[in-house]
């Protein structure tokens, strides 16, 4: 049973870092490809970036480009989102997600696993 687990999310002052982690187990994520999403109160969720598990390459949305960095240590069946230079606007609950597939998508409906979420709340 594929389970992917979230941590790291906290209260952090605008211009503040943090660095979520997602833990994953349950099975090999080779071949698969591994996203970070957020939803804030009253909006859709929307992709925030995403990492090809065998290959390492990244994508990331637009809104953090430049402050946020995915990665994934193999050894560990983690990945990871660094946070830098956090918005007020980047508050949200940062959820882990698992595609079987290597074709990276930002449709969180074409995503096959979810983690419970972690809150991010950036104050001023």
């Amino acid at each position: 049973q594929v389970q992917l687990v979230e941590s790291g999310g906290g209260l952090v002052q605008a211009g503040g870092s943090l660095r979520l982690s997602c833990a994953a187990s349950g099975r090999t994520f080779s071949g698969y490809v591994m996203g970070w999403f957020r939803q804030a109160p009253g909006k859709e969720r929307e992709f925030v970036a995403a990492i090809w598990w065998n290959g390492g390459s990244t994508y990331y949305a637009d809104s953090v480009k430049g402050r946020f960095t995915i990665s994934r240590d193999n050894a560990k069946n983690t990945v990871y989102l660094q946070m830098n230079s956090l918005k007020l606007e980047d508050t949200a609950v940062y959820y882990c997600a698992a595609r079987r597939s290597v074709v990276v998508t930002t449709t969180p409906n074409e995503y096959d696993y979810w983690g419970q979420g972690t809150q991010v709340t950036v104050s001023s």
